[in-house]
């Protein structure tokens, strides 16, 4: 990046008619390195086969699907209260907000509100109140809810699967999910909402290897086994790409793919040119004012601000059963662990904050309520794993760093995602991109903090698609 900064420092010196000659001829550049890449690119990802389960894959699939429900009982809420009893606090440093992690003073108020006040019973009949089933592929139990629009005449229904990521779950969906199904326009959904396995109510893998392309390749077998041959797909976080692996594993299935967190590093020249240029003529590089402020200055906002909030990526990406140990006995640890993420990826400047303004966008409940599905189900180790896993080898060497994205695309881009993806550099990967559009408001956690945008940005995408107009 040092070298980046050296060479905008002198583009500064230049006159104007020299750097638009540099542009040009930069441009001519990045345009043959893309179409080099395009023609190396492949066209689909085999979609092969697995065995998760213990011990020998057996000789034939129980392919039934099971009605599941959540329930609890006196003697699981009876422990989470005796362990939070136990919990030691460190007094945390003065005037640090959350930029030490989640502040221990406000983590108290937290916890005093989850001892004395949160009804998890209430709780797991609100998460029941949508159909929830289970059926085994590739040797797990695979949990889903699955919601189906009412009959309404004249109305199209679509079948769409949403997608979760970490630390979220299936219930991330639960507020987007009426203004997807329950609607009164000409266009509603049939929204199918699995959980990652190792996540929630999905079995954990037994054995090593699971990664986004065996999530993508059971969710497909899911869709299959519920009947749906061709489908919509939208997803942030690990959500993003499972749901594109599964666009590049079946794209003559998928209608379309809306992702609300996209990540596309591998631009090469294309990219570093983009880069030098874009503060300067963001014009000639496809670069709208808007990307200009999301991405500038670059090393600030996107190597030194991600290089701050990435440290769990290299433990879970590394020797994730080890950190796992403490969070899986300490429900006050694990809150503290999991909620952080919910303060700081919503909006960053929320690390300012002794109360991470963490119920400012959410409600003390529901966030208890996610944090609760990954305790009762012991998943917090199974879910941290599936980051070894996906980098136990270099991700641009994997087969679908290789593989264009041809079904139909859209992205929603919200202000205070992680990381910010111009559409130019989106389009190195997506190769029908329908929307692009650049969100008012909202972060990391898009269909639990901001449902009705997300909402209104997917069925945009999707009339787009259809061909249809309000």
């Amino acid at each position: 990046m040092q070298a980046v900064e050296a060479i905008q420092k002198a583009l500064q010196e230049l006159d104007r008619p020299k750097l638009q000659l540099l542009a040009l001829s930069s441009v001519g550049i990045g345009l043959t390195y893309f179409l080099v890449w395009r023609r190396k690119a492949k066209k689909s990802i085999p979609l092969g086969d697995g065995w998760w389960g213990h011990g020998q894959q057996t000789l034939r699939d129980d392919n039934k699907i099971y009605p599941f429900k959540v329930e609890t009982s006196e003697d699981e809420i009876n422990d989470l209260h005796r362990r939070i009893d136990q919990m030691r606090y460190t007094e945390p440093l003065e005037d640090c907000g959350f930029q030490y992690g989640f502040n221990s003073n406000y983590l108290q108020k937290v916890v005093s509100y989850w001892r004395n006040q949160f009804d998890w019973k209430k709780q797991v009949a609100k998460l029941n109140e949508y159909p929830h089933f289970k059926t085994n592929i590739e040797g797990l139990d695979v949990h889903f809810v699955h919601v189906r629009a009412p009959h309404r005449p004249g109305q199209k229904v679509l079948p769409l699967m949403l997608v979760h990521g970490w630390p979220g779950s299936f219930f991330e969906f639960y507020k987007i999910l009426p203004l997807l199904t329950d609607t009164k326009d000409d266009l509603a959904f049939e929204v199918i909402c699995p959980s990652i396995p190792g996540y929630g109510f999905s079995e954990a893998p037994h054995k090593q290897g699971f990664c986004s392309l065996d999530a993508a390749r059971i969710f497909l077998k899911l869709m299959e086994r519920l009947g749906f041959n061709k489908f919509y797909l939208q997803g942030g976080d690990w959500g993003s790409l499972i749901t594109t692996n599964m666009a590049q594993m079946k794209p003559q299935c998928v209608s379309g793919l809306h992702l609300n967190m996209l990540a596309v590093t591998k631009g090469g020249v294309g990219m570093l040119l983009s880069l030098i240029i874009g503060p300067y003529l963001p014009f000639l590089v496809g670069f709208t004012r808007e990307d200009v402020r999301r991405l500038f200055p670059y090393f600030e906002k996107n190597v030194y601000d991600l290089l701050m909030e990435s440290g769990y990526m290299h433990i879970q990406g590394t020797k994730p059963d080890t950190a796992g140990c403490g969070l899986n006995d300490s429900p006050v640890g694990l809150a503290a662990y999991i909620l952080e993420k919910f303060s700081t990826w919503t909006d960053r400047k929320n690390r300012d904050l002794e109360d991470g303004d963490l119920e400012k966008k959410y409600s003390l409940d529901d966030l208890l309520t996610n944090v609760m599905i990954y305790w009762t189900t012991r998943s917090i180790i199974p879910s941290m794993r599936f980051y070894k896993e996906n980098f136990k080898t270099n991700p641009q060497n994997r087969v679908d760093a290789r593989t264009g994205i041809f079904v139909p695309m859209g992205h929603a881009a919200f202000p205070n995602e992680l990381m910010h993806c111009p559409l130019p550099w989106a389009r190195w990967r997506f190769k029908d991109i329908r929307s692009y559009s650049y969100m008012p408001r909202g972060g990391h956690f898009a269909a639990f903090e901001e449902p009705r945008l997300l909402a209104e940005d997917f069925v945009k995408f999707v009339r787009k698609v259809e061909g249809k107009k309000r």
